[in-house]
């Protein structure tokens, strides 16, 4: 298939129904609208549904009862819009239900404003809502990479059971690249939605469905929250997904993802023009985190430091300095309010750095 030129968030759209995706709830926020505006364009044409909420909060919970009924269905907003949906996604987590929603970054905190941002990774990635449970969070570095992660988004969260968000920084949603749609078919096997709210008689041959997230009892909710907690193990332990960029035998590594990552490879090869040898870790899985690829990292002999470089005042830091647990020096170059740190400047961030390790 030829490829055609893309917004991101037209390119998610689109990859999301042919992932199976036929239920799209949502309210407008820029900077992802195109989202909204192609699956109103192109569900119908498919059979499917489209219906603008009349708020966050209702679309959210609109999510909860397409999910309830086994549908593949989404959601997506920006940061601020995500933070009024985080009460119906915890309903989601513990109801136990798979949905995909998408939170297009912008800056913050507050209103904000509508440029591009990093500064919601503790809200996806920690758990923004209440009580203990996780999203599956994935995180694309470019148009082409947001379109083919949306198969695997669906694909997760049917097989456990789960909310998964895509979170990506704005640029990556208004940003046009070529996309090729690739053949949109699971490579997993998918588990029977036997759980799904689809209809019960006393003649069915099945277990009469119930969906729920209110346990009166301790040892009801207890059940829940280590049956949740087991699940979790099992994605940290499968679902773990990272790209190393020239990280053998390098002295410097540069942590990032997203739109940054992409600008720390040009780092990458200025340095290279310098004589320094630097390498890229970027996490695809936000969560779970891949603290084990980090920690390899740190070990290794050359490496001097590690350096975190985000669109924030240092989120993904946190966890890059857990998973290094004091090896090697860990410092950080972030940008807040929407600047994005240039080439230049992560460059010479690393030079001053290898000045001070020499």
């Amino acid at each position: 298939m030829a490829k055609k030129l893309m917004k991101g968030c037209e390119a998610i759209a689109e990859a999301a129904i042919r992932a199976g995706c036929k239920f799209f709830f949502g309210y407008p926020i820029t900077p992802q609208n195109d989202i909204p505006e192609h699956m109103a364009a192109r569900l119908p044409q498919i059979g499917g549904c489209f219906l603008q909420a009349e708020s966050e909060v209702a679309a959210i919970n609109m999510v909860y009862g397409a999910a309830g009924a086994g549908a593949r269905v989404m959601t997506s907003s920006s940061s601020c819009g995500i933070s009024l949906k985080m009460e119906g996604i915890t309903f989601i987590a513990g109801a136990e239900l798979p949905c995909v929603i998408v939170n297009m970054m912008r800056g913050g905190p507050g209103l904000g404003s509508i440029q591009a941002s990093q500064g919601d990774y503790f809200q996806a990635t920690k758990g923004g809502g209440h009580g203990d449970y996780h999203m599956i969070v994935l995180a694309p570095a470019s148009v082409q990479e947001a379109s083919d992660i949306m198969q695997r988004a669906f694909d997760l969260a049917d097989i456990y059971r789960t909310p998964v968000m895509l979170l990506a920084d704005g640029i990556i949603g208004q940003m046009m690249e070529p996309v090729e749609f690739h053949e949109q078919e699971s490579k997993r096997e998918l588990p029977e939605k036997l759980w799904a709210t689809t209809g019960w008689t006393p003649d069915s041959c099945r277990k009469r469905a119930v969906v729920n997230s209110l346990y009166i009892t301790n040892e009801e909710l207890d059940t829940l929250n280590q049956r949740l907690q087991s699940r979790y193990r099992e994605i940290q332990k499968n679902e773990v997904t990272v790209e190393e960029y020239n990280t053998e035998n390098a002295e410097f590594i540069l942590c990032a993802y997203g739109t940054i990552a992409r600008i720390c490879k040009s780092a990458i090869t200025l340095l290279a023009g310098e004589g320094v040898k630097a390498g890229l870790i970027r996490p695809i899985t936000l969560w779970p985190f891949p603290s084990d690829t980090v920690k390899k990292a740190a070990e290794q002999e050359s490496v001097k430091a590690l350096l975190t470089v985000e669109i924030s005042s240092g989120q993904m830091l946190e966890d890059v300095r857990l998973a290094v647990n004091g090896r090697k020096e860990t410092a950080f170059l972030g940008r807040p309010g929407s600047y994005l740190p240039s080439a230049e400047e992560i460059a010479q961030t690393v030079l001053r750095m290898r000045r001070m390790h020499s």
